[in-house]
Parts: C-alpha cells; sequence; structure tokens
C-alpha cells in the first residue's frame, strides 16, 4: 500500500453544502437560518475556513446572501436539487486545489480538527477519499458521515461518470472507490439541524 504526506491546508478547498430544500424545516433555507443570530452556515464557515485555503458554496438560492461570506458560490449543474452529490460535483468542478473538503451548512459544531484527521487518515490509507465516522445508540455502532469527507479534486470524472448513469446515492458512489473512514468520539459535533424545533433548542 502506498502511503504519502498527508495534505496541507494549503492543498485543500472547503466546500460548504447548502444546496438543499430545507424540506424539513419548513422549506426555508437552513443555511441563512438564524441560530444564536448568526445564519447557520456563518457557524460553519468560522469552524471550516481556518482549517483549509480558501471556501466555496453550493447553493442553489439565495445566492446573493451567501455570497455576502465573501467565498464564490456554485449552484448544482444536476436539475432539481439533485442532493448532496450534484453539490459535490459543483464544488469539484470549481475547486482550485488537489483536495476539496466538505461540510454541510447545517452543522454549525463541526470539530476544529476535522480536515487535519481527515487529512491524515486519508495518507496512512493512501486512499482518495476520507469519512468521518462517529460511534452512535446504544450498541455504539460505527456510523459514516459521508458529507463530512476530504477528497481527491480528480474523483471528478469518475462522479461525472456515476451521475450520469443516473446515481444520486453518497454511500453507494464512495463505497465504489479507494476510500477509509476516521473515527472521531464528539458525535455531537456531527449533528445537523434539520427542523424548527431543533433550531431553536440549540
Amino acid at each position: 500500500m502506498e502511503t504519502y504526506p498527508p495534505p496541507s491546508a494549503l492543498d485543500i478547498t472547503g466546500l460548504i453544502l447548502a444546496g438543499g430544500r430545507g424540506t424539513r424545516m419548513g422549506g426555508i433555507d437552513k443555511g441563512l437560518a438564524l441560530l444564536d443570530g448568526q445564519p447557520m452556515a456563518a457557524h460553519v464557515i468560522a469552524r471550516l475556513a481556518p482549517q483549509v485555503n480558501s471556501l466555496i458554496i453550493n447553493a442553489n438560492r439565495n445566492q446573493d446572501s451567501y455570497a455576502a461570506f465573501g467565498a464564490p458560490v456554485w449552484p448544482d449543474e444536476q436539475p432539481d436539487f439533485a442532493g448532496p452529490l450534484a453539490g459535490l460535483q459543483a464544488g469539484l468542478r470549481h475547486c482550485g486545489t488537489p483536495y476539496l473538503a466538505t461540510a454541510p451548512c447545517d452543522s454549525p459544531y463541526l470539530p476544529h480538527d476535522l480536515v487535519r484527521r481527515l487529512a491524515q487518515a486519508l495518507a496512512s490509507a493512501g486512499a482518495d477519499l476520507a469519512v468521518a465516522s462517529i460511534r452512535e445508540g446504544s450498541d455504539q455502532d460505527i456510523w459514516p458521515q459521508p458529507v463530512f469527507m476530504l477528497l481527491k479534486t480528480a474523483l471528478l470524472t469518475d462522479l461525472n461518470d456515476y451521475l450520469q448513469g443516473g446515481g444520486r446515492k453518497m454511500e453507494t458512489w464512495y463505497r465504489r472507490l479507494n476510500y477509509c473512514e476516521t473515527l472521531f468520539t464528539d458525535a455531537d459535533a456531527f449533528r445537523n439541524i434539520n427542523t424548527r424545533e431543533q433550531l431553536l433548542q440549540r
């Protein structure tokens, strides 16, 4: 197995996934919903930006509002809100570094060491893609968190082919590849806020 040094932050662009419909939150744009007086996307940006070289945002609505955060905004290339893989495709298409790290706009407590640990796992495994995972449930089973990933930008070609063939499932796509997982102990850091009730409880 070939291993290599972990990519540095200079080699990594961060992608914030904000392209969903927000159905479970009544159709509002989750990334712009206020949490502690700030849009949720602002909380994600504050945590992710120090870990990467630069940021880009995938958004299909309210693009001017997202652009106000100071990062380029790109919509899906696929029609009809095709899910996180469509957002990933847009991010890879416009990524200016060899690696891309992803995080959703509705997970404002993501780990401060997310990218560093994913980079270490990627290098140790000689992988092309690293996914965060957590232990959760009464049996403490391991659950992948694939919207938190680090991957080589060169995987765009494979993703294009997968989407063109009608594929839509994140897990089905990345499990075909040379991937690895890294376990994080703080499961709460990966919790997303999907409903108005969850937003008010935070």
